[in-house]
């Protein structure tokens, strides 16, 4: 229950769970620099990837994907890919890349949490980074995956939200 969030999870805060950790703030952010630096051009980027790499996502494969991880009794993705292709070895390689990469990733978001913490709230850098991973250690000791996607989810709607604003104000 802790890992899989029950296999209750409803399809909008996984969808949106998934689109803010795939697209993810920096993401949208950092194009849209990108793209006042370089033209709206490049913009076809990030609409592409929340098209494709989201809502097609969940609306071609989500369906079936679920129900081979359930038939084949899978409770984490290295292992649905080691039982999909009757290998051990891809198991561990993807448990292994999951583990090495993915606390890089959260130790990136981290430090830039923090430094916006200490830019635009005036708090010590150490401090900043503290309360932060403090935050987000009690949610995801408490809640597991559910408390993962549900925040993941409030942040995917403030950042459609955010988006859409963007888009009438601009």
């Amino acid at each position: 229950d802790y890992l899989v969030a029950g296999r209750e999870t409803h399809p909008f805060f996984m969808a949106m769970s998934y689109g803010a950790a795939f697209i993810s703030t920096s993401a949208l952010v950092g194009f849209g620099g990108i793209a006042g630096q370089f033209g709206m051009g490049l913009l076809w980027l990030v609409f592409m990837n929340i098209a494709f790499g989201i809502l097609i996502a969940f609306i071609w494969f989500g369906r079936r994907t679920r129900a081979m991880g359930v038939a084949l009794g899978a409770a984490t993705f290295p292992e649905f890919i080691g039982k999909r292709f009757h290998s051990n070895g891809l198991r561990l390689f993807i448990g292994a890349v999951i583990c090495i990469f993915i606390p890089l990733y959260s130790s990136v978001v981290l430090l830039g949490g923090a430094r916006f913490l200490q830019e635009v709230m005036m708090i010590p850098y150490s401090w900043a980074l503290g309360i932060f991973a403090a935050v987000v250690a009690v949610y995801v000791i408490f809640g597991g995956l559910k408390g993962v996607m549900y925040v993941d989810a409030l942040m995917g709607s403030v950042m459609i939200g955010g988006m859409l604003l963007l888009l009438v104000l601009c």
